[in-house]
């Protein structure tokens, strides 16, 4: 599993980084690293998309979602029944969003191995890693704008990955008050979205500050590409 990992997704990024980092005038490995996250993202484009139409339409559907919950609270199985046939009709799956997750958790990994290897190897590239076409740089310049030294945390790039992150979930949160069901208890599924909102930005920004600034300049730029994609498809629809 580990030589296919790093033959289909590691070495790839790698050889991708380091080719824009050789062309790029200046050779600024922060640039590249931006570069990289973009190229990836278009290349998952179909994936995103379809996740983020997913969400919306499960965010648009969800005053049937809990009409049918309170309709049938009493027999689970029958609630259970009547919400997958309701997730049938309407042609939606309530699991979409999980793969393209896994997928940038996976791009993200190796991002951070990639980052490690480079520092750890005394920012000196290995030829063996490299394809034929990709040219070795040598020693890596690993300040991004002449400024942020890419291997250690950068509490500014991990604010911004955070504020990103806590944009893109509020936009895909529905603007509605939390409300009770009609006995009377808080909305399970309303209080969850709630803590999703601070959860995930309060991670982000953990890992902001724990982990080389590289892994939280490629979760900003992936988060602010994904917002824009967001705001384009919200408004196309």
């Amino acid at each position: 599993m580990s030589a296919l990992f790093s033959t289909f997704v590691s070495q790839p990024i790698l050889n991708t980084l380091i080719f824009l980092y050789n062309v790029i005038p200046g050779h600024d490995f922060g640039i590249a690293i931006i570069l990289t996250t973009i190229i990836l993202k278009f290349v998952l484009l179909p994936l995103s998309k379809k996740q983020i139409e997913s969400q919306k339409k499960m965010q648009d559907l969800q005053p049937q979602i809990k009409e049918l919950q309170e309709k049938n609270k009493s027999n689970k199985e029958k609630q259970t029944k009547e919400l997958m046939q309701f997730y049938k009709d309407n042609k939606v799956n309530p699991f979409g969003g999980c793969l393209p997750l896994i997928v940038q958790l996976i791009f993200l990994i190796a991002i951070y191995r990639i980052i490690i290897q480079i520092s750890s190897s005394g920012f000196v590239i290995n030829a063996q890693n490299l394809y034929s076409f990709v040219a070795n740089p040598g020693n890596i310049n690993h300040l991004f704008i002449g400024l942020v030294d890419l291997t250690k945390p950068n509490i500014i790039l991990a604010i911004l990955a955070a504020a990103a992150q806590f944009w893109q979930t509020k936009m895909l949160m529905q603007k509605q008050p939390l409300s009770p069901s009609k006995d009377g208890t808080p909305d399970f599924a309303q209080m969850m979205s709630k803590q999703m909102l601070f959860l995930g930005p309060i991670m982000t920004l953990f890992i902001g500050i724990k982990f080389a600034a590289g892994l939280a300049l490629y979760w900003l730029v992936s988060t602010l590409f994904a917002v824009f994609q967001q705001l384009y498809i919200f408004k196309k629809k």
